[in-house]
C-alpha cells in the first residue's frame, strides 16, 4: 500500500465507493515501482462541459525517491469520462505507463537511438523532390526533400557527403533525417 495516500474531492461530494476504488488502484501501483514515496489523487468535474454530462477529471501526483510524476487530463475530451470510474481507470493506466517508463530509465533500459549512418548522394530527382544515398557498403537508401535538415533541397548535388538516420519505408530503407557533412 502506498503511504501516505491523499484523496481530494473538489467541487463534488465525496463518495466512499469511489474512494475505495482509488485506494485499490493506488495499491496496485506498488507492483510497478518500489520507489513511490507519496501519492495524491484529485477528482473534480471538468468545468468545460456543464451543458452535457459532467466529465470527470482525475489528477494523480506521484512522488518518487528522485522524481515527480504528474498525470493530468488522461483523455480530457472523452465522453466516456462522464462515468467517474472510467476516468479513474484511464488516469491510473496513464500513471502505470509513466511508472513503467520511470523504472526502465532507472534500470538503464532506455531505447538507444540508431547510429547516424554516412554516405553520399548518388541520385537526385529534382522534379519529384527525392533521391538516393549510397552507403559505404553499397546499399541504396531513398530520401525525400522533407528529410533534409538544415539545408535546401535545391542546393543538393550528386557526390555530396551526408549523414542520415535510417528507417524502414514502404518500399525499402529510407532516410528519416538527412544532414549535409
Amino acid at each position: 500500500m502506498i503511504l501516505p495516500l491523499q484523496i481530494t474531492f473538489r467541487h463534488t461530494d465525496p463518495s466512499p465507493a469511489l474512494e475505495a476504488r482509488i485506494r485499490e488502484l493506488a495499491a496496485r501501483l506498488d507492483r510497478f515501482s518500489a520507489h513511490i514515496v507519496r501519492c495524491h489523487v484529485i477528482l473534480e468535474p471538468s468545468p468545460h462541459h456543464q451543458h452535457r454530462g459532467a466529465l470527470y477529471d482525475f489528477r494523480i501526483d506521484i512522488t518518487l525517491a528522485d522524481e515527480q510524476i504528474a498525470i493530468r487530463h488522461a483523455h480530457p475530451e472523452d465522453h466516456a469520462h462522464e462515468d467517474p470510474y472510467v476516468a479513474l481507470r484511464d488516469a491510473f493506466l496513464a500513471a502505470r505507463r509513466k511508472l513503467e517508463e520511470y523504472e526502465r530509465r532507472r534500470r538503464g533500459e532506455v531505447k538507444r537511438h540508431s547510429e547516424i549512418a554516412r554516405g553520399h548522394i548518388c541520385e537526385l530527382d529534382v522534379e519529384r523532390g527525392c533521391g538516393r544515398i549510397e552507403t559505404a557498403d553499397g546499399r541504396l537508401i531513398y530520401f525525400h526533400r522533407n528529410s533534409l535538415v538544415g539545408g535546401r533541397f535545391e542546393d543538393l548535388a550528386t557526390g555530396m557527403q551526408v549523414r542520415f538516420s535510417e528507417e524502414a519505408g514502404d518500399l525499402g530503407p529510407q532516410a528519416s533525417t538527412l544532414h549535409l557533412t
